[in-house]
């Protein structure tokens, strides 16, 4: 009788032992679930902000103007007011001003034109900071045209504008010599 008292409690033990291992595991399928669930939850919200089109950006816009625009006494913010398309509606043609409606990489590109007598100086900035330059050196009397282009990480309510320098000029007529193009490349 003792030796089979021993056998009942060996079993009890080991019972014991494979429903600690079980209950273990369950704790960590309930973990992994639990993982999931949260993992598919930012999935759907991600898939939700591609359906409502937050991420596709992009903006094309001519000056407008017809004429020598300039020189002034301090810097002038450009408002391109002819856009053919403003994709997500992050460029303000009333203030010229694209607003970065999310936190990614950006591509941005500038023209300017102007008689080349007359100096011909326009900034791309990113917020208050000076990202990139188009400059002509008065020479002679033509017209002439200069771009530039960048790539930038914006973030959020970031602000991009290209800016008229001070004692600086361009020209546009019904040929919209003067762009200011952007667009999203990839979220971050």
């Amino acid at each position: 009788m003792y030796s089979q008292g021993k056998d009942n409690h060996c079993c009890a033990n080991m019972s014991e032992y494979v429903l600690a291992g079980i209950r273990s595991e369950l704790a960590e399928l309930k973990s992994t679930v639990s993982s999931l669930k949260s993992r598919l939850q930012v999935t759907e919200e991600q898939l939700q902000q591609l359906k409502k089109n937050e991420y596709k950006v992009a903006f094309g816009a001519t000056l407008g103007s017809n004429g020598d625009f300039g020189p002034f006494n301090a810097p002038v913010t450009l408002v391109y007011t002819n856009v053919y398309v403003n994709e997500g509606g992050a460029y303000n043609p009333t203030t010229g001003i694209f607003t970065a409606p999310v936190k990614g990489a950006y591509f941005f590109s500038l023209s300017g034109h102007n008689r080349s007598s007359k100096v011909l100086n326009l900034g791309l900035f990113k917020n208050e900071q000076q990202m990139l330059i188009v400059f002509n050196h008065p020479y002679g009397d033509r017209y002439e045209s200069t771009a530039n282009s960048i790539s930038l990480t914006l973030e959020k309510g970031d602000r991009v504008s290209v800016r008229l320098r001070e004692t600086s000029w361009v020209f546009d007529n019904y040929s919209h010599h003067n762009s200011f193009v952007g667009n999203l490349l990839f979220p971050l």
